[in-house]
C-alpha cells in the first residue's frame, strides 16, 4: 500500500477506559454525483445544495488499509420541521435513517449505524433519497479500522492527469513524431493527448455527449499563463494554415498560445494516427504541424500548422498524456492505449519509440492514487486514471513494449 497517505482530517478522542476511537471527517463537496454530474450544486464553500431528484446518487470514495466495523454519519441541514429519509449503500450492506430538519442553517446527524469493510481497498459510501432535500455537510466515520483511510479532501475532484515519458538521444534532430492510440473508455471531458512535445498537443477529445474534437494547439514563447492579450507579437504564434471545417482561435489559463480543433466524431475502440512535424527556419521560428488520418475519408489531412518564435529548432520533449479536465466526474475510469510510436530524424531516418517512463501531476501525488501505466497483452502502453480501482503505478515506473513491423516509412505520410 502507499506510504505517508493523508489522514484525512482523522481526529483521535479518548473513548471510555482509554479506547481510541478515531473520527474522520470527509467534507460534502468530495463527493460525486451520478448519473447526472450536474444533478445537485457542489460548493466548496456551502456543501452540497439543490439535492432535490430522487434519482440521484451522492458517492464519496475512500481508501482503506484495515478490515472491521465503521460507524456512519451524515451531519446534513434542511428545512424547519421537514423528514428526510436517507439510504446508505457501503458494499452489499444497505442501512436506512432520516432525520427532521432544525433549519437551513442548523446541522442535524443521521446515524446509519455500522459498517463492516470486509476487504481492504477501495469502497464507495453511496447515498440515497426517495425525498432529497436540504444541504449536505460532512460524512463522518468513526472507528479504530479507519487509522490510515485515505480520501481525497481537496475541492479539485479530476482524477489525476498521467503521462507517457518517451526517452530521447538529445543528439538526434527529431523532425517528425508519429503515435496511434486508441480511447477504451469515453467518458465525459476527457483528453487522451497522443503526440506532445515542447511547444504543443495534439490529441483528441470528449466534450459532451454529441461533441467529441481532434485537437491540436501550440504555445506562444514567453513566459504568460493567463492571458494572450498580454503576449507581444514577437512572442505569439501564428497560423500559417489549416484544414478543412477546422476552427482556429487563442487559449490561455495554461500557457497561452493558438488553438485549432476539428469536430469529429471518432470512435471508441478505433485506432487513431497522429502525426507532427516540425520545419525550423532560419534559426528564429519553427513551423509546426499536425497532421490527422481521418477514418471516413481514408486519407491525411491538415489540423494546422503554426509558426512558432523564438524556436529555430526541432521537436523535443516527447510524450503522450490522459487528462480528465472536468473534476464533476472525476470517479470515472479512463482508458487509452498507445502503440507503433515512431521519430523522424533529419536525414529521413525512422526510428522507433518502445521505451516509455510514467509520471503524473500533483493530484496523483497524494489526493488520488488511481493512476497506471502498463502493457497490454498486445504490446500496447496504456494509461488508465479515475474509477478507484486498488493499486497504482509507481512515479519513474519504466515500461518496454515489443517492436512493431508497421512502419512509417512504409506509409503515405505527408511532409
Amino acid at each position: 500500500m502507499v506510504m505517508n497517505r493523508s489522514l484525512c482530517l482523522l481526529t483521535v478522542l479518548a473513548g471510555i477506559h482509554g479506547s481510541v476511537l478515531a473520527e474522520l471527517r470527509v467534507p460534502a463537496f468530495t463527493a460525486y454525483i451520478d448519473p447526472d454530474p450536474s444533478g445537485a450544486r457542489v460548493s466548496e464553500k456551502r456543501g452540497i445544495t439543490k439535492w432535490n431528484d430522487p434519482d440521484m446518487k451522492v458517492s464519496w470514495f475512500g481508501d482503506f488499509t484495515q478490515t472491521g466495523d465503521v460507524k456512519v454519519q451524515l451531519e446534513l441541514a434542511a428545512d424547519e420541521g421537514e423528514r428526510v429519509p436517507l439510504t446508505l449503500t457501503v458494499g452489499e450492506e444497505v442501512h436506512k435513517a432520516s432525520i427532521r430538519g432544525k433549519g437551513e442553517g442548523v446541522s442535524v446527524v443521521a446515524d446509519f449505524g455500522t459498517f463492516a469493510l470486509k476487504e481492504a481497498g477501495y469502497h464507495a459510501f453511496v447515498l440515497e433519497s426517495r425525498k432529497p432535500q436540504g444541504t449536505l455537510k460532512t460524512l463522518v466515520l468513526d472507528g479504530a479500522e479507519i487509522k490510515d483511510a485515505h480520501f481525497n479532501l481537496k475541492s479539485r475532484r479530476n482524477a489525476a492527469s498521467v503521462h507517457l515519458a518517451y526517452p530521447m538521444d538529445k543528439e538526434k534532430q527529431v523532425s517528425a513524431f508519429y503515435c496511434e492510440m486508441t480511447g477504451v473508455e469515453d467518458p465525459l471531458w476527457t483528453y487522451y493527448m497522443a503526440c506532445g512535445w515542447h511547444r504543443g498537443y495534439f490529441g483528441m477529445q470528449v466534450n459532451s455527449p454529441t461533441e467529441r474534437r481532434i485537437i491540436f494547439s501550440v504555445w506562444d514563447s514567453g513566459d504568460e499563463a493567463i492571458d494572450r492579450d498580454k503576449v507581444g507579437n514577437e512572442n505569439r504564434v501564428a497560423l500559417v494554415a489549416k484544414g478543412e471545417d477546422v476552427n482556429s482561435g487563442d487559449f490561455g489559463n495554461e500557457g497561452t498560445g493558438g488553438h485549432s480543433h476539428l469536430k469529429y466524431g471518432w470512435k471508441t475502440g478505433e485506432r487513431q494516427r497522429f502525426l507532427v512535424t516540425a520545419k525550423p527556419v532560419d534559426d528564429t521560428f519553427t513551423i509546426f504541424a499536425g497532421y490527422y488520418y481521418h477514418p471516413d475519408k481514408k486519407d491525411w489531412m491538415l489540423i494546422s500548422s503554426w509558426k512558432a518564435p523564438k524556436e529555430g529548432k526541432y521537436l523535443r520533449g516527447l510524450y503522450s498524456f490522459s487528462e480528465n479536465f472536468a473534476g464533476k466526474n472525476g470517479h470515472v475510469l479512463r482508458k487509452a492505449l498507445y502503440e507503433n510510436q515512431w521519430i523522424r530524424t533529419v536525414d529521413g531516418k525512422w526510428h522507433e519509440i518502445t521505451k516509455a517512463t510514467f509520471s503524473h501531476d500533483k493530484t496523483g501525488k497524494a489526493d488520488r492514487l488511481d493512476r497506471f501505466m502498463g502493457l497490454t497483452d498486445q504490446g500496447q502502453f496504456f494509461l488508465s486514471q479515475g474509477g478507484f480501482v486498488n493499486g497504482y503505478s509507481k512515479y519513474g515506473d519504466p515500461f518496454t513494449r515489443p517492436k512493431s513491423t508497421r512502419s512509417p516509412a512504409t506509409m503515405k505520410l505527408p511532409e
